[in-house]
């Protein structure tokens, strides 16, 4: 009993012992949950050096920071684009450009004498254009059909039936305020390839924009596209035939040769390129008819249709009508169309039942901002004259606005008869011009 008495006694001073946590029994995990609340340090941060590739903060960095929301990782490589959603971009403006033309200008032997000047040996036709100088340097596309070589001395001067003129009649084009010149006529073979790659190299080095003739396929086959005031106009230029002479056989393209499906599908390359609005030029009709004939209504109309907004015609030296023409487009909206169908010859040496009197053509191109469309408004036809003066038996040459004329007599050489003459003529050309201007047109593709 009495050992039994002490193993008991033993046993419960050991269950004491662990109880109280002393002696050196097995080792066991702390409850958390009595575990006295302590304040652990962090450990010291050990920040990089900054690098080139990755710079030390800024204090406009760190202010950045701070100012972060949980989720602007997120943000950061997502830009927000709530705002640029809610609020739509301004509408482009709505711009406006005038579109200025002129018929043929043509350079006969009794027009060079003139211009040359003894001393210097050169020609100069500045005073041909004088007159017309403030009306044309207007129009931020002003168009002429140039219809002469310009090759040069070396290729030797002529006029009808075969032309050659001084390069020096480029100059003058310049001088006048022309932007464009159109070379596709009967006699863009005049001088033959040759003076074709001569005629572009002089107007290539004036800056002139130009169609109708060329030097290489590429070429022929260039978009013209002249953009102005924030509109591009697409240019094409076309003729009727070269008088017969055959197309050089190395150089099939050398003149742009009116083909009504290869016009169309020019039309439509000038608008995947992004061309507002298109001016074809035409030379063709009948020589000194004053109305165009239906194989001119029937394939400018077709034009019109396929996309052109302007047709430009010469070749019949004298004056023909002009009509609006209206073409719905594949949205139901209506386009208004513009064909001229001859502006006669600005300058040349030609005269009698009305061979030398012309037309400038003024035309307001409108595009609509919000629309991005561009429509024609404001056509203005301005009749023009050719005012010989000869003296010792020189003639001198140049154009003049025939209303302002009238109107201020300013040409001291002509009599009261010869006024009056001349606003007869100009009551008959508007009389003329205007005969088709009616109600529009209805032209379809």
């Amino acid at each position: 009993m009495h050992k039994r008495t002490i193993s008991l006694l033993g046993l419960l001073v050991l269950a004491l012992l662990l109880l109280t946590g002393c002696g050196s029994g097995p080792h066991l995990e702390p409850d958390p949950g009595n575990q006295p609340e302590t304040v652990q340090e962090p450990a010291p941060e050990v920040k990089p050096p900054p690098s080139e590739a990755e710079p030390a903060p800024t204090p406009e960095d760190a202010g950045d920071a701070a100012n972060q929301s949980p989720n602007d990782d997120a943000n950061l490589s997502q830009p927000d684009n709530q705002d640029a959603e809610s609020t739509p971009p301004a509408p482009e403006k709505s711009v406006d450009a005038l579109w200025v033309a002129v018929g043929d200008i043509m350079m006969h032997m009794p027009q060079l004498p003139g211009a040359y000047n003894e001393k210097t040996k050169k020609y100069n036709f500045e005073h041909f254009f004088k007159p017309m100088k403030p009306i044309l340097e207007q129009g931020d596309w002003t168009l002429a059909n140039l219809e002469t070589p310009i090759a040069g001395k070396s290729l030797g001067y002529s006029g009808y039936p075969r032309f050659n003129a001084p390069t020096e009649l480029g100059d003058a084009l310049k001088y006048a305020g022309f932007t464009t010149v159109t070379t596709a006529n009967n006699h863009a073979l005049d001088r033959g390839a040759k003076g074709i790659a001569l005629t572009l190299q002089k107007l290539d080095e004036l800056g002139f924009e130009t169609k109708g003739t060329a030097r290489s396929r590429a070429e022929a086959e260039r978009i013209v596209i002249a953009k102005r005031k924030g509109i591009a106009m697409g240019l094409l230029a076309y003729t009727y035939g070269t008088n017969g002479i055959p197309l050089p056989k190395d150089q099939p393209y050398a003149v742009s040769l009116i083909d009504e499906a290869k016009i169309i599908s020019d039309i439509k390359k000038l608008r995947q390129a992004g061309s507002d609005f298109i001016t074809v030029v035409l030379h063709f009709g009948i020589e000194y008819q004053t109305q165009p004939n239906d194989v001119q209504k029937n394939l400018a109309r077709k034009l019109i249709a396929a996309g052109a907004d302007i047709i430009a015609g010469s070749h019949p030296h004298v004056v023909q009508p002009y009509e609006i023409v209206e073409a719905t487009e594949p949205d139901g909206s209506v386009r208004k169309g513009l064909i001229i169908y001859s502006m006669g010859n600005f300058i040349s040496n030609q005269r009698g039942d009305s061979k030398d009197y012309g037309v400038v053509y003024r035309v307001n191109i409108h595009k609509d901002g919000p629309t991005g469309k561009t429509s024609i408004q404001n056509v203005e036809a301005l009749p023009t004259w050719v005012h010989r003066v000869t003296s010792k038996g020189v003639t001198n040459y140049n154009v003049v606005p025939l209303q302002q004329v009238i109107a201020s007599k300013s040409l001291k050489d002509l009599s009261g008869a010869d006024y009056s003459t001349l606003k007869q003529m100009y009551n008959q050309l508007m009389k003329r011009l205007k005969s088709m201007s009616g109600r529009p047109f209805q032209v379809t593709s």
